[in-house]
């Protein structure tokens, strides 16, 4: 970049997030650095798999990486982040559905995937439902015996839905805190991908299904309408339980570092789930 430049720091808030806005008197990139090798890789083959899949303007480009700093240097994006995004109801909802249909061609694009990823999601579902009996003791006195029931189901029906559930390359992180909206080119963006990797298809939605949807059953409608096809029930099935065991985990994390934002996410949701 040429003439003097400055740099902002827009990291999250959060202890692992590096991210500066860099600018000079003509040009304007990020600059982030990976909180670890692995999703450094991953963010890298996420950036290679939007350039394939997405449309022009509707992720950054990959401008240059260094391995061994974990940086990547991005272009900007017009928009704004819709998490923070205030939008009137029918914009919010033309928003979802075009983040469904941005999920189906991200998700459609995806390749045969090779044997071994059928094994990792094998596993994942196995771990998942691992992680899940550990709740049925940690969070028996804390929860209902009905959402202690749903734990022990996620426990033993998790694993023998692994070989139902499409296996495509996940974004890993989409919510709207990832996705930026411009109103007046009605453009929505994708960003992060540094949990980017194979995985079942599912796996996309457990954010949306668990944080958004329960209240606002209208975004659920406008963004299942836009990804184009009915999930399977196997499908669905998976998403309830996963979607269980991640509340559970919310919920365990609150009780353990007494955080009561934590703690009402996952009772909240859980409650939900069983509505």
């Amino acid at each position: 970049m040429d003439g003097s430049v400055s740099a902002t720091d827009v990291s999250w808030d959060r202890g692992d997030s590096q991210v500066w806005r860099v600018t000079t008197d003509t040009r304007e990139a990020y600059v982030k650095r990976s909180p670890t090798a692995a999703s450094h890789s991953r963010e890298v083959h996420g950036y290679t798999h939007a350039t394939q899949t997405l449309a022009s303007g509707e992720a950054p480009t990959l401008l240059a990486s260094d391995p061994g700093l974990r940086a990547l240097l991005t272009s900007p994006l017009r928009g704004r982040v819709v998490r923070d995004f205030p939008l009137e109801t029918q914009e919010e909802r033309r928003v979802h559905h075009l983040a469904d249909q941005l999920l189906r061609r991200w998700h459609d694009s995806t390749n045969q995937p090779p044997a071994q990823v059928r094994a990792i999601v094998r596993q994942s579902m196995l771990e998942q439902a691992r992680e899940a009996r550990t709740y049925l003791d940690d969070l028996a006195a804390h929860v209902a015996p009905a959402e202690h029931r749903l734990l022990q189901r996620v426990t033993n029906e998790l694993p023998g839905l692994a070989d139902e559930l499409p296996v495509v390359f996940r974004h890993g992180d989409y919510s709207p805190r990832n996705w930026l909206w411009s109103s007046d080119r009605s453009q929505l963006s994708l960003i992060d991908f540094e949990e980017a990797a194979h995985g079942a298809a599912i796996e996309d939605l457990v954010w949306l299904y668990g944080a958004i949807w329960p209240t606002r059953p209208d975004l659920a409608h406008a963004f299942l309408t836009g990804y184009g096809r009915a999930l399977s029930r196997a499908e669905q099935r998976a998403l309830h339980l996963i979607t269980a065991r991640t509340t559970a985990y919310y919920l365990n994390a609150g009780i353990i570092k007494a955080n009561p934002v934590l703690t009402e996410r996952g009772r909240t949701a859980l409650k939900h789930l069983l509505g």
